[in-house]
């Protein structure tokens, strides 16, 4: 019997949900999150390649902060890849929810204040995504540990739409609209 891949390390570095690195030891997956104050309102998920020193905006979110949230992401088309039409973040994540491109769908919920991402469907003890939360020296000094999302083998096609979709999740759970539930 074949053993699992093992799940995929992705450190957060963070500032703040809006300012953020999120990225694998060896910098094989590296996004940064990034809100720059010439403008406000829009957060900017950039992916670094390694390879050619390149970062590659794959997805945006207007709205982090207030009300009227849209997502978009890169997409193929005849001139190259460009970043498509505007959704509705609602719409995107609806009720936690929200599909790859493969069509398999996702649903975050909060377990024990820790978010989770669980294949639609299955069981609650194994999830695709688990987050686990940073650690302080004295609970006030600085990290010992930083925060980390640990992301099943299977998730590396769609981590943009997983990490846009934390990010929401993360959002709505801090602003108390509707919390998920366990």
């Amino acid at each position: 019997m074949e053993k699992a891949d093992p799940p995929l390390k992705m450190e957060i570095v963070a500032n703040s949900v809006r300012n953020t690195t999120i990225a694998v030891e060896d910098d094989r997956y590296y996004f940064e999150v990034v809100t720059r104050y010439w403008h406000p309102t829009t957060t900017k998920i950039n992916r670094f390649d390694v390879e050619t020193r390149l970062l590659t905006t794959v997805a945006e979110i207007e709205g982090l902060r207030g009300a009227g949230r849209r997502v978009r992401f890169l997409q193929p088309t005849e001139k190259g890849p460009q970043l498509g039409d505007w959704t509705s973040a609602s719409e995107f994540l609806k009720d936690g929810k929200f599909a790859t491109d493969a069509g398999t769908e996702y649903l975050w919920k909060s377990h024990r204040r820790e978010l989770r991402l669980l294949k639609d469907g299955e069981d609650e003890k194994a999830p695709a995504v688990q987050y686990h939360s940073h650690k302080r020296y004295f609970w006030v000094l600085r990290m010992s540990r930083h925060a980390w999302l640990d992301v099943k083998p299977e998730l590396t096609d769609s981590l943009e739409k997983v990490i846009v979709s934390y990010l929401l999740a993360e959002r709505q759970k801090r602003d108390k609209w509707r919390p998920f539930s366990s």
